[in-house]
C-alpha cells in the first residue's frame, strides 16, 4: 500500500514538473503602482496619493514624488485603498473543515496524502487570491511532511500560493490526539493527527526530527478536555507533563526554531508560555492571570476567531456543549487581552472551516469586539511580520520589503469588511490577480 502511495506521489509530481513553471520577475522589471489611499502597515494614518516604485521582487521608493522610469509598467490604483500583502498566522491548508469527528476522521482514512496534498495546492490558491501572501501553516494533521513540499512548489514556482512557514506534524502526548483509539476497534493501528511522544526524550527526539524535515516552527497541543467550572471559568487536562513541555521548548531555542502552542485554558497557557512559547493558539479562556503573563513576556495571541463562529453550533449536536459557551467568552477575552496590550495576531485556522470562506472575515469580529481597523490591519501585517520575525521585509510598504501589495476597490477604514473583496495581488513582484484596472 505504501509503495503505490509513493509511485502515485512521484507520478503527480512527474506531472507537475513537467508543465511550464510559474511566473517569474526580472531583478530589473520596473513597476510603479498610483495609490488612492496606502496603509503602508506601519503609519496610523493612510497616506494620500502616494507611488510606490517596485524593482524585481523588492519595493525600491514610496512616497509622492517619484518619477516614472522611462519603459516603466504603470498601474494605476489611484481609485483603491492599497495594503501590504496579508498575513494569515495559522492556517492548515491540508485540511478542508472538519466540524465533527467524522469530518476529520474522514480526511486521515479516506484520502491520501497524495490526494490531500493537490487539495492543498487549492487551499494556497485561494488563500492568495484572498489577499494573504503570507502563511504561517500550523501543522499537517497527519499529511506528515506534506507542507514543506507545498512551500517549496511555491517558492519554486510549480504552484500559486502565499509564501509559508510550515510546522509539519505538530507534537503531542500519547494517546491525546485523534483519532481517537476509543472510537475504533482496539486491534487496528490507526492514523494519528500528531507525532505523539511520551517522556522528554521523545519529546526532543520529535523536535530534531521535524526540523531536520524543514519545519519552521515546531508546534504543540498543550491541552484539551475542556470543561466550565461552577463559577464560570475554565479549565483543561495538560497534556505533556511539564518536563516534557521545557524538553520541547528548549530543543526548540537549540535548533533556532520558534514554538507555537495550542492552548485554550490557564491550564495549558501557563507551562508553554514559561517553556518558551513565542505564541498561544485559540486562548479562548484566558483568565487575568494568563493575559498578565502572555503581555508582560511579549508573547503573540492569535484568537482564530471565526473558526469557533464555524465549528460551535456543529460540535454542540454533536454532543461538546463547551463550544458555544468557548464562543460566547471569547469577547470578554478579546477586550481584555486587547486593553492589557497583548500582540494580537491575525490567525484564522482555515482549513478547520472550509476554504470556501474567506479568511478575511475574521477582522470583523475583531473590529465589533474592540479593535479600530486599523489595529486590525495591522494584527494581519507588521504585528504578524513580527510574530515571523520578518519585520522589513513583509507586512509593510516600504522600501527595500518584499512587493507584496494588496488592494480593494473600497475603504476598510471605512468598512473592514471591504478586505473580503480584495481586488489585486502582486506576491513578490508578481502580479497575480488585478480585476480593478489594466496595467499600462
Amino acid at each position: 500500500m505504501m509503495t503505490r502511495t509513493i509511485v502515485l506521489l512521484c507520478i503527480l509530481m512527474a506531472a507537475a514538473l513537467a508543465q511550464p513553471q510559474g511566473k517569474t520577475v526580472a531583478d530589473n522589471q520596473i513597476t510603479v503602482i498610483k495609490c488612492g489611499k496606502l496603509i503602508d502597515g506601519k503609519s496610523d494614518t493612510p497616506i494620500e496619493n502616494a507611488v510606490i516604485l517596485v524593482e524585481g521582487n523588492k519595493i525600491k521608493l514610496v512616497g509622492h514624488n517619484v518619477s516614472i522610469p522611462k519603459g516603466a509598467t504603470v498601474i494605476d490604483l489611484s481609485s483603491a485603498t492599497v495594503l501590504p500583502g496579508l498575513i494569515d498566522a495559522h492556517t492548515h491548508v491540508l485540511l478542508q473543515g472538519d466540524i465533527t469527528t467524522d469530518d476529520y476522521d474522514a480526511q486521515l482514512l479516506k484520502e491520501s496524502i497524495p490526494y490531500r496534498t493537490l487539495r492543498a495546492t487549492v487551499a494556497c490558491k485561494i488563500a492568495l487570491m484572498n489577499g494573504f501572501t503570507t502563511l504561517r501553516d500550523l501543522e499537517t494533521e497527519g499529511a506528515m511532511y506534506a507542507d514543506v513540499d507545498l512551500k517549496k512548489a511555491i517558492n519554486n514556482g510549480v504552484i500559486d500560493g502565499p509564501r509559508m512557514f510550515v510546522a509539519t506534524r505538530a507534537i503531542n502526548a500519547t494517546g491525546r490526539y485523534g483519532l481517537s483509539n476509543s472510537a475504533y476497534a482496539w486491534e487496528l493501528r490507526m492514523p494519528k493527527g500528531v507525532q505523539e511522544i511520551t517522556g522528554a526524550d521523545e519529546a526532543r527526539r520529535a523536535v530534531r526530527e521535524q526540523v531536520s524535515y524543514g519545519a519552521d516552527w515546531i508546534k504543540v497541543y498543550a491541552d484539551q478536555s475542556y470543561y466550565r467550572l461552577p463559577d464560570g471559568s475554565f479549565r483543561s487536562i495538560q497534556n505533556f507533563t511539564t518536563e516534557e513541555m521545557n524538553a520541547i521548548g528548549e530543543q526548540t531555542r537549540m535548533l533556532r526554531r520558534k514554538l507555537s502552542a495550542h492552548a485554550v485554558t490557564r491550564d495549558g497557557i501557563i507551562y508553554a508560555v514559561n517553556a518558551g512559547a513565542r505564541s498561544v493558539e485559540h486562548g479562548q479562556a484566558m483568565d487575568d492571570e494568563c493575559i498578565q503573563l502572555v503581555a508582560q513576556k511579549g508573547v503573540f495571541w492569535c484568537p482564530t476567531i471565526y473558526v469557533n463562529v464555524w465549528v460551535a453550533e456543529g460540535r454542540a449536536k454533536e454532543g461538546n456543549p463547551i463550544w458555544p459557551q468557548l464562543l460566547e467568552n471569547m469577547p470578554k477575552v478579546f477586550g481584555k487581552a486587547l486593553k492589557a496590550g497583548v500582540k494580537i495576531t491575525f490567525g484564522t485556522d482555515a482549513g478547520g472551516f472550509d476554504w470556501k470562506e474567506n479568511q478575511a472575515k475574521e477582522f470583523s469580529y475583531m473590529v465589533k469586539w474592540g479593535m479600530t481597523p486599523m489595529q486590525a490591519i495591522k494584527s494581519a501585517t507588521t504585528v504578524a511580520a513580527d510574530l515571523l520575525e520578518m519585520s522589513g521585509k513583509i507586512g509593510e510598504i516600504s522600501p527595500s520589503a518584499f512587493a507584496d501589495i494588496v488592494a480593494t476597490q473600497e475603504d476598510p477604514l471605512k468598512d473592514i469588511r471591504a478586505l473580503e473583496r480584495i481586488g489585486f495581488v502582486m506576491k513578490n513582484g508578481i502580479l497575480y490577480k488585478n480585476e480593478m484596472t489594466a496595467g499600462r
